[in-house]
């Protein structure tokens, strides 16, 4: 998250936006391409708790849905290590599909000592929505 423009707006295929309410920041998303299979992923949805429950989270899936279907790709997916059930209900309500999980989720470039292997695990999920068949 440290240079948003870079990473977020100046590729192809890739966008940021910001849901600010009275003139404060209370969510974000972003959308990067893989053009190898033409998909596109949701990445860093996040709302202020304050703010949440309240539809931003949805609107701001949306947008990455409609950015998606303009672009002619055929499909979003994402992937989360969240543990709230809220989250992902609210995938599967913008009609993403569970794909599948994995334990022992490591964070790219990240390594774990034998403790860590042992005592902190994190299941990542994998979610798919199909835009339109290749």
């Amino acid at each position: 998250m440290a240079d948003i423009e870079q990473y977020y707006m100046k590729p192809p295929g890739s966008c940021f936006w910001v849901a600010v309410l009275d003139g404060n920041v209370v969510g974000i998303v972003a959308a990067r391409a893989h053009e190898e299979d033409n998909t596109v992923e949701l990445l860093r949805m996040s709302v202020d708790s304050r703010f949440r429950g309240k539809g931003i989270a949805k609107a701001l899936g949306r947008k990455v849905l409609e950015f998606a279907v303009v672009h002619n790709y055929s499909a979003v997916v994402l992937g989360t290590t969240a543990v709230k059930v809220a989250a992902h209900k609210l995938y599967e309500s913008l009609g993403f599909r569970h794909m599948g999980a994995s334990d022992h989720y490591v964070l790219p470039g990240m390594t774990l000592s034998l403790a860590e292997r042992l005592f902190f695990q994190v299941r990542y999920h994998r979610y798919r929505l199909q835009l339109r068949e290749e």
